[in-house]
């Protein structure tokens, strides 16, 4: 069954906020990626983000917090709006399909399910409520890290 996971956009202080979380829970980040780490000739990364957070893991129990920074070049996260989504840790890739397709119906895909820079299977959308989520499938692990 997948799991269903909290990812929290911040504008570029993900890493202390996520920092300020582990204070409160405790335990260690499982993956931190930078955008540099990610920088290339198929995706460049701006000078003024590349120390910023592409992804971070922080487990909480059976569950797992995820955040990012958003690149400047993408404008601020409206933090009364767009600052969180939903998302869910699919055991295959079958039913990070299944689940993105259903959940996706009639709404507006921002991200159609690809194999993500960081290794795992992943997609992004808004549902037709406006809800938005992310379906991810790392095959090494069935938690979203």
């Amino acid at each position: 069954m997948a799991q269903i996971n909290p990812h929290i956009n911040f504008n570029g202080n993900a890493e202390e906020a996520f920092t300020f979380y582990r204070s409160v829970f405790g335990g260690e980040f499982t993956k931190i990626i930078r955008l540099k780490d990610l920088s290339g000739p198929e995706f460049s990364v701006a000078e003024n983000d590349a120390h910023k957070i592409m992804h971070i893991v922080l487990p909480i129990g059976e569950n797992v917090l995820i955040g990012n920074d958003i690149p400047e070049g993408m404008g601020p996260v409206n933090e009364m709006e767009n600052r969180s989504k939903i998302s869910i840790s699919a055991e295959s890739r079958a039913e990070a399909d299944q689940l993105f397709d259903g959940l996706s119906e009639g709404g507006t895909i921002e991200v159609p399910m690809c194999d993500s820079p960081w290794g795992s299977y992943f997609g992004m959308f808004r549902d037709k409520f406006g809800i938005e989520w992310i379906v991810d499938f790392a095959p090494s692990d069935n938690r979203q890290e």
